[in-house]
This record gives structure tokens, C-alpha cells and sequence, in this order.
């Protein structure tokens, strides 16, 4: 099969966001909703990395919240959905795919010379205090997966 690569800047990120998404959701396949569920690390200060279900809970959420800053970027004022445990990895992997369908659909508002900003007027100031251009939240939500599903593989580990 021939990959077919998006263009541009913007081509660039949405593809290696796929990718991300993509291997994610190959690393969660063969979890069973009984491991889903399990607590594998009770002594962690982050109640979003107890188990494999808040892990994914929380990446979902933040791929909401990465994409939703960038849009609203754009003058819109959404506001991110809420946080929803999922008690299958179907439903996981499901999440996942909305995720990066809100995404895609929002830089359909974005052109490529709009993804680096040096003027901070024009740039995300997130919720955790750093500021970002379109670009850099976009590989910030990359990388932020791609961590995540390290900590997963390591958590199946333990799991046995």
C-alpha cells in the first residue's frame, strides 16, 4: 500500500499526529478491559497515570485540549468536553479517532504561515502557563502521546 503524505507544514504535523494516534492504538489492542481498569501505579502523585484508564482518559482529554486552544485561537470560544472514563479499550481507541477528527477539521481554519508566531499576542498561553505557537502546541500534543504510550507499554510490563 502507498502512503499518501498531506502537504505542507500543516500535511506534516497531521500526518506524524496520525502516526502518534496510530501507535497508540496499536500498543492498547490486546489490553483487556479487566488490565484496563487495573490500578498499576497507586503511588503516583498524578491521578492521570494510576492505570491504563486514566492514562487514556487523560490523553484524550488533553488531544480535546490541544486542538481546542488552537481553534479558539482563531477567535471561536469552545469550550473542551469533559473528561469520560471509558471502561473498553474499543471505546479508547474510538476517543482517539474523534480526537484526531476534531483536530484535522480544525486546521482546515489554519495555513501554514500561520504556524510559527514570534509576536506572544499571537501565540496559545495554555493552562499550565507556557506559551505556544500553532506549531509547537501541535508537537506538544505529539509528544505528549508518544510518552504516554511508553508509560502504557511499561505499565503492560508490570501487568504481566
Amino acid at each position: 500500500m502507498v502512503k499518501i503524505y498531506r502537504p505542507g507544514a500543516i500535511g506534516a504535523l497531521l500526518d506524524e499526529y496520525e502516526r502518534a494516534i496510530a501507535e497508540l492504538k496499536l500498543v492498547i489492542t490486546d489490553i483487556t478491559d479487566d488490565d484496563l481498569v487495573k490500578i498499576v501505579d497507586p503511588d503516583t502523585a498524578s491521578e492521570h497515570c494510576r492505570s491504563i484508564q486514566t492514562v487514556l482518559t487523560h490523553v484524550v482529554s488533553s488531544g480535546y485540549v490541544y486542538a481546542t486552544c488552537i481553534f479558539n485561537l482563531k477567535g471561536h470560544n469552545l469550550a473542551r468536553p469533559e473528561e469520560i472514563l471509558r471502561f473498553t479499550v474499543k471505546a479508547y481507541r474510538d476517543d482517539l479517532d474523534s480526537v484526531f477528527t476534531f483536530t484535522e477539521s480544525v486546521f482546515n481554519e489554519i495555513k501554514d504561515n500561520e504556524l510559527e508566531q514570534m509576536d506572544a499576542a499571537l501565540k496559545i498561553n495554555s493552562r499550565w502557563g507556557q506559551l505556544y505557537d500553532i506549531e509547537q502546541m501541535t508537537e506538544h500534543a505529539i509528544v505528549h502521546i508518544l510518552r504516554h504510550r511508553r508509560q502504557i507499554e511499561k505499565f503492560k510490563l508490570l501487568l504481566g
